[in-house]
């Protein structure tokens, strides 16, 4: 019941420009913000250091810039120089050379022709340096675009390239078969974004069938899918599965949010899996952070808990549940 008022709840307030202005204030401030839990610094000078400590801990990780619905195409282009900027300064710092990005932060839905322009400058930008570049999934608003702009990239060559689907959205079997046959690199999540009941499943449980579902389809057929999920029961049953196929660890990952279930990043990681980190940075880091509230319920009662305690999050951060 948590899951959809609170998502319900989240979503609307992601997009007050009020309460943005208040969190904006504290949500990132230099070692109490309270959105630091999950946002790893609006620089990505702050940003480099956090993924330094990821990689000591045996973590791979993926960069997000935080950033979607630009208003305008220069706003659109400012984004993918930005991103041929970032990876000049990733491969100077020497970290791992993956990026998450969002279409709908290129133009997506100002000019489809743009937005596949501006992702072709990233990924012309990226290629010489050996960099994979996972193309997120937004609304069910974008999910046909965003697919349609991906293979069309896909099909004049690039491959280096992944996406992200939707478990809780009814139509996402048939896309995993569809990139399956193709050969792309698969990231499943579960899904964060307000959808209406003829497109997405509502129950938790039907969520979680959905997922797990999919979850078989690219174990069995896809090519080193990522398993994006911090549900245990969910996250043993792909161990299990695939050590009943034979399915090396080598040939999937699994993938999780910065910040979150840290415990069982550094347990899955001591049982010889790879676990990738999804690290989210910038200034606009406001709607990721207000939808990281309404998927679970100890997210919430870390930020309540850190604006109660003067000491803030960053003096002893409470243990991953």
């Amino acid at each position: 019941m948590y899951l959809l008022w609170a998502r319900a709840l989240f979503h609307a307030l992601s997009r007050s420009a009020t309460l943005k202005r208040l969190t904006s204030r504290y949500g990132m401030a230099s070692g109490g913000g309270f959105a630091r839990r999950f946002v790893a610094g609006e620089t990505i000078e702050e940003t480099i250091e956090a993924v330094r400590a990821l990689e000591r801990r045996g973590l791979h990780l993926t960069l997000d810039y935080l950033g979607e619905s630009v208003d305008t195409i220069d706003a659109a282009r400012a984004a993918a120089d930005q991103y041929v900027r970032l990876i000049a300064v990733i491969v100077e710092a020497g970290i791992e050379r993956n990026l998450s990005l969002k279409l709908t932060q290129l133009g997506l839905e100002l000019d489809r022709d743009a937005c596949e322009a501006n992702l072709r400058v990233i990924l012309d930008a990226a290629a010489p340096h050996g960099f994979f570049v996972r193309v997120d999934m937004e609304s069910s608003a974008f999910t046909e675009a965003t697919i349609d702009v991906f293979e069309r990239l896909w099909a004049s060559g690039y491959r280096a390239i992944g996406l992200a689907l939707q478990a809780y959205l009814r139509r996402t079997e048939a896309d995993v078969r569809r990139m399956n046959a193709l050969g792309v690199q698969v990231r499943l999540v579960k899904g964060a974004y307000m959808e209406p009941a003829e497109l997405a499943f509502e129950r938790k449980a039907d969520v979680d069938a959905s997922y797990e579902r999919l979850m078989d389809l690219l174990l069995d057929g896809g090519t080193r899918p990522a398993i994006a999920t911090h549900d245990e029961v969910l996250i043993e049953r792909a161990c299990a599965r695939a050590r009943e196929r034979g399915i090396p660890p080598d040939r999937f990952e699994f993938e999780m949010l910065y910040g979150i279930r840290r415990d069982l990043q550094a347990s899955l990681t001591a049982r010889g899996y790879r676990v990738r980190v999804y690290v989210p940075f910038g200034t606009q880091w406001y709607p990721y952070f207000m939808r990281r509230l309404g998927e679970r319920p100890a997210n919430l009662a870390f930020v309540v808990r850190s604006l109660l305690n003067d000491s803030g999050p960053a003096h002893g951060q409470p243990a991953d549940r």
